[in-house]
């Protein structure tokens, strides 16, 4: 009883902690790798409190394997946007008015799906994990 009210209060700071690492990778350690694994950890530890079919309702394993899709669906976009714009694949120059401004929408756009995959591949990992030694039938 203690586990479940207690994780209900943590895993939302989880998750803020998360967006915060993302949002601030530029100015300090982080980024969307940390960002994706740290998401991916609170609801993990969700799981572990409140059971994996839980977790596999709020968010179904079709989803987290879209979820690996559409980060590096988003990444590979931002590299063919700058093919597109007559820049070189991931020139993120010529996404903006400005150079400056290009690169903190490029690098904003390549994180975002960098922490959407690496969040959904380790979902993944630990739902393949959490079914081994399950025997079907």
């Amino acid at each position: 009883m203690i586990l479940r009210v207690v994780s209900k209060l943590l895993v939302p700071f989880i998750m803020l902690f998360a967006v915060y690492v993302q949002f601030h990778g530029d100015f300090s350690p982080g980024g969307g790798f940390q960002a994706g694994v740290i998401m991916a950890a609170a609801l993990v530890f969700h799981a572990l409190i409140f059971g994996v079919p839980e977790l596999k309702r709020a968010l179904p394993e079709a989803w987290v394997e879209r979820m690996m899709a559409v980060g590096v669906l988003l990444y590979m976009l931002v590299g063919v946007a700058g093919v597109l714009l007559g820049g070189n694949f991931l020139d993120y120059n010529v996404l903006a008015h400005d150079a400056i401004h290009g690169q903190h929408r490029g690098i904003f756009w390549i994180e975002i799906g960098v922490a959407i995959t690496v969040c959904g591949v380790m979902l993944k990992f630990f739902y393949v994990f959490s079914e081994r030694g399950k025997i079907d039938g």
